[in-house]
Formats: C-alpha cells, sequence, structure tokens
C-alpha cells in the first residue's frame, strides 16, 4: 500500500506503558511511566523535544536479502518486546516482531539476548499469515504490535489486513497465537474512510471516559492525505473512535503523516509520528497532555540522515533500555525498500 511508514516510541513495561495502571478482566496491574523493554527505568538524559533521549544512529540489524522468509524481499515496522519475567523459556531475552508488508506480508519474529543485536529469525516464520482459517483469509497482514497484559499474562498482538481492518491476536509464548477478533475497521469512521491501519495499543488511564488503554492510528479517506486518529477502550478489545483527527497532516505541513506511537515522559503525554519522505521523513512529537487535551507540535522528535540506510526516512520506532543505555528500534530507509536499524540515546 502506499501509505507512509509509521514512526513511533515506547518505554515498555509489561510490553508498554504509560499511565497509571491498566485494568484487565476485573485485575490491577501497575504500570510506570519511561520504563522500558527490560523493565529498567529510562535514562534522564535527553536532547530531543518533551525532555526524549538523543539518538543516533548505531547499525543495521535486520535486512530483507539476509532472511529466509523474504516473500516480497522488503521489511517494515519493529516491535522490540521484553521477555524476562513474562514468558516461560524464551528463546531470547527480548522478541522482535517485524514483516513483509506487501502480499502475502506475514508477522515474523527475530530474537536476541541484547538490545545491541544480533537478533536469530525465527525458523518458522511467518507467525501468524494472511489465511487464518476460518477467521481470514487476505492479501496481506502486517504491522504487529505486540503488548504484554500482565494480568492475564499474554502477548496482545494487534495488525493489520486488508487495510481497513485491524485484528487481535493473543499468546502466552509470544509465538503461537489465538485469534481473537476486529477491534477496528474504516466502518468504524467517517464516511469516505479507505484505510484505517498501523494501529498501536497502549496502557493510559482517562477516567473522563472510563479508559485503561487508548489506539493510535493511521487514516486515509478519499482525500487521499492520510492523519492521525485514536480510540479508547476499557478492555482493549472493545472500542470507541473520536471521529475527530487527533493530529492533521496539516498541522505539520506535511502530505501525509502515520505511524503514530505514544510517550508518557515528566508527567504528560506525547504522540510521536513520521512524516512522508517527499515531506522530510523525520518523526515528530506533539504534546497531547494526560487527557488529550493539548495539541502543542514540539516540532522534529528524530531527523532523519540522508546517508544509509536511512536515505532520507525513518519511521516506526520501537524503544527499550538494556543495562540503563537507551535504544531505539526502528525502519530505516524509503518504505519498502528499507532495513530495521538500531539506534543508541
Amino acid at each position: 500500500m502506499n501509505e507512509p511508514r509509521p514512526a513511533r516510541r515506547l518505554f515498555l513495561r509489561a510490553g508498554a506503558a504509560t499511565g497509571a495502571a491498566l485494568t484487565v478482566g476485573g485485575l490491577t496491574a501497575p504500570a510506570a511511566p519511561a520504563l522500558s523493554a527490560d523493565g529498567a527505568a529510562a535514562p534522564a538524559a535527553a536532547a530531543a523535544p518533551g525532555g526524549f533521549p538523543d539518538y543516533k544512529y548505531v547499525r543495521t540489524l535486520l535486512t530483507p536479502s539476509q532472511l529466509k522468509y523474504n516473500p516480497t524481499g522488503e521489511i517494515i515496522f519493529p516491535c522490540i518486546r521484553g521477555t524476562a519475567g513474562r514468558l516461560a523459556n524464551p528463546l531470547g531475552r527480548y522478541y522482535l516482531y517485524y514483516g513483509p508488508h506487501d502480499a502475502p506480508g506475514g508477522i515474523c519474529l527475530a530474537y536476541g539476548d541484547s538490545l545491541e543485536g544480533p537478533f536469530t529469525e525465527y525458523p518458522n516464520n511467518p507467525i501468524v499469515s494472511n489465511n487464518w482459517q476460518p477467521h481470514y483469509k487476505v492479501s496481506h497482514v502486517a504491522s504487529a504490535h505486540v503488548m504484554w497484559i500482565e494480568a492475564s499474562k499474554e502477548m496482545w498482538m494487534y495488525f493489520h489486513g486488508e487495510n481497513t481492518t485491524t485484528r487481535l491476536a493473543r499468546s502466552k509464548d509470544g509465538i503461537n497465537f489465538t485469534y481473537d477478533k476486529v477491534v477496528l475497521s474504516t466502518s468504524m469512521l467517517p464516511s469516505g474512510t479507505t484505510e484505517t491501519s498501523y494501529a498501536r495499543v497502549f496502557p493510559h488511564e482517562l477516567p473522563s471516559r472510563g479508559a485503561h488503554f487508548v489506539m493510535l492510528f493511521m487514516l486515509n479517506n478519499t482525500s487521499n492525505h492520510r492523519d492521525i486518529h485514536w480510540g479508547w477502550s476499557a478492555d482493549g478489545r472493545n472500542w470507541t473512535f473520536d471521529q475527530q483527527p487527533l493530529v492533521r497532516h496539516t498541522d505539520v505541513g506535511a502530505v501525509n503523516v502515520g505511524g503514530p506511537h505514544l510517550l508518557h515522559r515528566d508527567n504528560s503525554t506525547y504522540v510521536v509520528y513520521n512524516k512522508d519522505k517527499a515531506s522530510g521523513g523525520d518523526m515528530m512529537i506533539t504534546e497531547l497532555g494526560n487527557d488529550f487535551s493539548k495539541r502543542t507540535h514540539l516540532g522534529v522528535f528524530y531527523n532523519s540522515r540522508s546517508a544509509a540506510p536511512e536515505n532520507g526516512r525513518a519511521a516506526a520506532p520501537s524503544f527499550g533500555t538494556d543495562g540503563g543505555v537507551p535504544y531505539m528500534i526502528y525502519e530505516a530507509g524509503e518504505r519498502l525498500a528499507g532495513s530495521i536499524a538500531m539506534a543508541r540515546g
């Protein structure tokens, strides 16, 4: 598809976390702000807007030509998750979800013991395919966003396929998933909506809406300009969606914006997202406030480099700390012609 690739940022605890507490199935699990993939507190060093670290490219972690499962010569959308204290007998300390976008797509897994790499490709990729009977048969599946749910001791995976539909699957081991349901589709948004994809879900408390989770996603319509939209949920499965954009492409002078990712730092909440390459290819940041009442555009969060592998485009970041060092795992390069890279803060 032709939408811009997302930008994303997450300090992880229990798979994702912003806000004070998340409730699932009647149980409550603490979720501290600004925590890492391995559960450590994020470092205080900061240079980017909002007080976030200034990340610098270090190396490439995954390249399509080096992968056994490589049906289309492209991969997108990394999502890094810590396994320690969550999964029994994991393959490594970190699971890295990714995959090709174009048909047939497929949700893939790599694993490693350090955010520096190396990561080893899981031999039986894809772990989720475009044909999952009796639930669906589509041209492609892509963009796995995986979140640890402490209350049920499960990994929840949100992924799209087709571009009109986002689905949820659940797993006890992060590899073998059970299908749950459709959680987002174009039919849930205003008339004329043509795409609702690249959804990411985060624990976040919105007491006025009775919500413990928020979803951020990219929406396209008949104008063919992509904006960021959002919704909220009490349980992560059943959703209410705002019918107006959270961030419009015109807000930051872009043709398209996409790939929103929620952050929490210093008692405020932010969304990070990317511009299309023609509009700069950078990751941008907007302050929302904890109640989502603000729209303060703070500028560039991460400036894409003209040199390889970024070639003027950086997107879809996933974040964590390892040994007290902050890392960003992200998509580097032109859409459908890039690799998965690592930057250090």
